[in-house]
């Protein structure tokens, strides 16, 4: 399947998760990278205004986990997050970020992501890395 079928397949998907609640969308997936956007506004604003750290550690982890699902996926593996680490550097108070994915280490048991995300202007609003711990089977 091409990265543009895997786009709609996971759009088509997302409508009712909270991927869809807080707006996030993916804009490229490859083997060990993606990348995905989400809305700084309402729904991921604290009430201070600013972007909700919570709303951070979710793109984080849906980039890293959807990113080890694809790798395991053909195989029948299950990838479940199991550590998330994220410090955040810059505050936002509206427009979006934009989460970068790339593997660091691709094992039998673990992978393990490191994910930045940013603002418009490239400026690093947080930085993460997240342990997604590989099943074998569905069960």
């Amino acid at each position: 399947m091409n990265e543009e079928d895997i786009l709609k397949q996971v759009h088509e998907m997302v409508g009712s998760t909270m991927l869809g609640a807080l707006g996030i969308r993916f804009t490229r997936i490859r083997p060990g990278y993606l990348e995905a956007t989400m809305p700084v506004d309402d729904r991921t604003r604290q009430p201070y205004g600013l972007l909700h750290g919570g709303a951070s550690a979710a793109l984080a982890e849906t980039l890293g986990s959807f990113g080890s699902h694809l790798l395991v996926q053909d195989s029948g593996g299950l990838a479940v997050g199991v550590e998330l680490n994220i410090n955040h550097l810059k505050s936002k108070r509206g427009g979006e970020v934009t989460g970068k994915a790339t593997i660091l280490h691709q094992g039998k048991r673990t992978h393990v992501w490191n994910i930045e995300i940013a603002d418009e202007e490239g400026h690093t609003v947080a930085v993460s890395r997240l342990t997604v711990m590989i099943r074998e089977g569905r069960g």
